[in-house]
């Protein structure tokens, strides 16, 4: 069985793609801070609890998964804030920058000749901010963007092996990555995207002939929503 290694697979994006992945028969090792077994009752999960905000805690990470052979990684976990740059703490841009770009960074280090011994897939959770200049998002904008350029030139670093890479940049979609912001999606179903449109994305990108690669996957509302939360 294929082993794939999800991050931030407790909720959101990362928790719809692990459903996913468990439904087309793959091993899913799930990775967040309070993942337990119990968060999917399917003999072929399995968590890791790191924080990946935290460097020690994200190389034993990397360490546990090196064993694993894995077939697959998904760096899906990630946060943003959106203020005026003077205004984050920097713990606030330490931490953005340690779990939207160190660590996948470091994950993708540890595993990348397992993925391409075995013929197969890195696939990085973007942000449509990595393509784009949006005020108040420049650390956020900056971590999704240096993503998106390693994924692109470890494309081409790794284009003589079987290895697929792709980025996917999806526009604002309705999860909890909005709990702690002043805005979230708009509640009209054409001017948001669903976790699940993210997880079928992924399963597009595994499904193609292995000699096609998608390697860039952009995914926008077919309307513009925001909505400001009321104070």
């Amino acid at each position: 069985m294929k082993v794939t290694i999800v991050t931030g697979a407790s909720s959101g994006i990362g928790k719809e793609i692990t459903k996913k992945l468990l439904s087309l028969n793959y091993k899913v090792i799930g990775v967040s801070r309070s993942i337990k077994q119990d968060d999917f009752k399917d003999k072929n999960f399995t968590p890791l609890q790191a924080d990946l905000s935290n460097e020690t805690s994200t190389l034993l990470a990397c360490e546990y998964l090196k064993k694993e052979n894995a077939h697959m990684l998904i760096n899906c976990a990630g946060f943003g804030r959106f203020e005026p740059h003077e205004e984050l703490s920097q713990k606030t841009i330490i931490e953005m920058i340690c779990v939207n770009l160190t660590a996948p960074i470091l994950l993708t280090n540890a595993l990348l000749r397992d993925l391409k011994n075995n013929n197969g897939y890195l696939i990085n959770i973007n942000s449509i901010e990595a393509l784009r200049a949006s005020k108040f998002a420049a650390v956020y904008s900056a971590t999704k963007a240096g993503l998106k350029a390693f994924g692109d030139s470890l494309f081409e670093e790794t284009r003589k092996s079987g290895l697929s890479i792709t980025n996917i940049n999806p526009d604002m979609t309705q999860s909890s990555f909005y709990d702690e912001l002043r805005f979230e999606t708009s509640a009209k179903d054409d001017e948001k995207l669903l976790c699940e449109d993210i997880a079928n994305t992924v399963e597009h990108v595994i499904s193609m002939r292995k000699g096609a690669v998608v390697s860039d996957y952009t995914i926008r509302s077919l309307k513009f929503g925001i909505v400001k939360k009321k104070l």
